[in-house]
């Protein structure tokens, strides 16, 4: 499961985060609602865990705004604003669930079990199509007209934020941040790389999309004679 969390206490985030790794669960993390909220654009979660006090973007605001987009990631609202109003006011933007500050971690690893068993539509898109080539969110496999390939986990992190935004320039700080993580201290040259593997893979589906560089910003995905 592929958790997002957004909480700008730095200590309280960096620790959920580690003990929700130790259970297993792949995490990214954000301290900023309008960041989250950019997150929650590219990436295909599971689950989203939301502060509702947040700098740049309220959580209220971030929870709108995805509703708005059809996004329908289940979220856990968490917030020291415990009234019955608040409470009111978080579900009814959206929250499917809500926890009150200071909480007990085995308390939110049982309403993150009890949210993962309810059925949802979370794999109906897990397609992703463009020109003449589709990306499958689920097994990681590219396809064109005439074969397909496995992907690693970066090589399909970088697709699925391609796909998902497909003839639109992407900066390399946004590519770098989405792959390895909005904190992580990466070279590079390291997505100069993958970007020479994706273009290897596309040739190897006879895929007629093509990886250019924006000189001096990042990569656009454009299918060629589309």
């Amino acid at each position: 499961m592929r958790i997002l969390l957004i909480e700008d206490d730095p200590s309280l985030c960096d620790t959920v985060k580690l003990q929700l790794q130790n259970q297993g669960y792949t995490v990214d993390s954000s301290y900023d609602g309008m960041e989250g909220l950019s997150f929650i654009k590219q990436q295909a979660y599971d689950l989203i865990i939301l502060d509702r006090m947040l700098p740049s973007l309220d959580g209220i605001s971030v929870l709108k705004a995805m509703r708005l987009l059809n996004i329908t990631i289940p979220v856990i609202m968490v917030t020291a604003l415990n009234s019955i109003g608040d409470k009111v006011t978080g579900l009814d933007a959206g929250a499917d669930d809500y926890l009150a500050k200071p909480f007990a971690i085995e308390e939110l690893l049982a309403r993150i079990r009890a949210l993962s068993r309810r059925p949802t539509d979370l794999h109906a898109s897990s397609l992703l199509s463009y020109g003449n080539t589709t990306f499958d969110l689920g097994s990681l496999t590219l396809t064109g007209p005439n074969d397909s390939c496995s992907l690693s986990k970066k090589e399909a992190h970088l697709f699925e934020i391609f796909f998902k935004q497909p003839a639109s320039v992407l900066p390399r700080s946004l590519l770098l941040s989405h792959v390895w993580g909005p904190h992580a201290e990466v070279e590079e040259g390291n997505l100069d790389n993958y970007i020479h593997f994706l273009r290897r893979r596309l040739r190897t589906v006879e895929s007629n999309l093509e990886l250019k560089t924006i000189r001096g910003i990042g990569y656009i995905m454009e299918a060629c004679n589309a």
